[in-house]
């Protein structure tokens, strides 16, 4: 069965961050624990329902991206067992499927976006102005439409209760210098075609990604933190889709939709409370999501 945890506790070890779903914890080694929680975020806001078993179904699809990318790009994952490096005393199940050991890189300081169909704070800024951070698309394109090539839209990296900002690739080139910025992008866009590829033999449309990048003491580039998840992209299940709507989804649009149409929030904290019955929902998506790309069952 799925556990669930808000917020891990782990004594003795030193938490360097607690992000809007994942508590970071150092290690010896230049080594992290990442823990995958089951606190949802919508619209930059941490909502205060868990999702129960929603960490464990990130952290089982990010791993199965992560190895099934490893041809294209290193990843951040050591391969150690999450057992080894917990405290004594705490419940070894809790973790075992929604912890990580990894390597501890510099991150670089973009949120690398890939989109391949319209949609989304892309579409808003389309139909404001015909283009998405700075990239002029073609007239007349309609909601979800699929565009003619993927494209790189990165934006800011917001801090908990902030909202990200899509930026310009200039702005990139700014922030991280040429070379870097160009890794990236390239990077974002390989990983991309490639899933996409592989989700369109699994009946899913991957309509855009958001990926986080580090580096090593060398300089060399890893993708890291979460990898093609519910919670970092848009899932859409290819027999439903439609061009001139807005998609069912895997995600958590599910809880998005709800907060939008029903709560009248907003969208500045506190977020309010979700009813079971769209907590339940959101969960069967992401277990949905995870049996049908990564034939994972969730018991």
């Amino acid at each position: 069965m799925p556990t669930t945890l808000s917020q891990s506790d782990l004594p003795g070890l030193e938490l360097i961050h607690r992000g809007k779903v994942r508590d970071v914890y150092a290690l010896p080694g230049n080594r992290l624990l990442m823990v995958a929680t089951d606190r949802l975020s919508a619209f930059d806001s941490v909502l205060p329902n868990p999702i129960p078993g929603k960490g464990e179904m990130l952290c089982q699809i990010s791993n199965f991206w992560f190895e099934k990318t490893q041809h294209l790009i290193p990843n951040h994952l050591t391969g150690e067992d999450v057992a080894s490096v917990l405290p004594a005393g705490v419940d070894v199940a809790l973790y075992a499927k929604r912890a990580v050991i990894t390597k501890r890189l510099k991150p670089v300081p973009v949120e690398a976006i890939a989109r391949g169909y319209i949609i989304g704070s892309g579409w808003k800024d389309y139909q404001a102005t015909g283009a998405i951070c700075g990239i002029t698309l073609p007239p007349g394109l309609q909601q979800a439409e699929q565009l003619p090539e993927p494209i790189f839209t990165p934006s800011t990296k917001a801090a908990v209760g902030d909202h990200d900002e899509n930026v310009s690739f200039d702005a990139v080139v700014a922030a991280v210098g040429e070379e870097m910025a160009n890794a990236v992008r390239d990077a974002t866009l390989k990983i991309y075609q490639f899933a996409a590829e592989y989700a369109a033999t699994r009946g899913i449309i991957i309509a855009d990604t958001k990926f986080e990048f580090g580096t090593d003491e060398d300089g060399t580039l890893y993708i890291m933190d979460e990898m093609l998840t519910p919670d970092s992209s848009r899932f859409w299940p290819a027999e439903t889709y439609k061009v001139g709507t807005s998609p069912d989804s895997y995600d958590k649009q599910f809880v998005r939709d709800y907060l939008l149409n029903v709560a009248h929030w907003n969208k500045e904290p506190p977020a309010p409370s979700v009813p079971d019955d769209v907590i339940a929902g959101t969960a069967a998506k992401y277990a949905e999501a995870l049996d049908k790309l990564a034939g994972i069952r969730v018991d």
